[in-house]
């Protein structure tokens, strides 16, 4: 089974939050990556977000409608073979991509679902680096949760 790191950013941290981005990465180098465009408004978004998350979005490259966001992703899921997500904040990251996939709910594909706590790793000291530095981004954040738990793996 192919393990998949997820990460999102969203709008604050309480349940009317709206989904701003969302990454997938795995150990092979794929990755699905988008921002949602349409659904949230600035003025929704906690100081935070405003600060750190949304100058960092690329809504130009990245942005695609609700509607177009699930297709792809499904798209992107299909390809994968048995997967299981892996995520450090599945309180946060698992509703929000329940929402993404839609009323269909989970493709037969995606196994489970597992949380880590990166911190917790028994970490090589060159990785340490990385959890004080998490960009809040969602691809990088994926990119940087594959590496860790991989690299603690090895």
């Amino acid at each position: 089974m192919r393990a998949v790191y997820i990460d999102t950013e969203f709008t604050q941290l309480n349940m009317t939050r709206q989904l701003i981005s969302l990454a997938l990465v795995d150990t092979s180098g794929l990755e699905f990556y988008v921002e949602i465009t349409g659904t949230w408004l600035e003025s929704e978004c906690s100081e935070f977000v405003k600060e750190i998350v949304l100058p960092q979005l690329n809504l130009d490259k990245f942005g695609m409608s609700t509607s177009q966001a699930r297709i792809e992703l499904k798209a992107f899921l299909a390809t994968l073979g048995a997967i299981e997500i892996i995520g450090d904040a599945l309180t946060w990251d698992w509703p929000l991509f329940l929402e993404l996939l839609g009323p269909e709910g989970l493709p037969e594909n995606i196994i489970g679902c597992r949380e880590i706590d990166p911190e917790a790793l028994e970490l090589a000291a060159e990785m340490e680096h990385l959890l004080a530095d998490a960009p809040h981004h969602a691809l990088l954040d994926a990119r940087m949760l594959c590496a860790i738990h991989e690299a603690a793996q090895a």
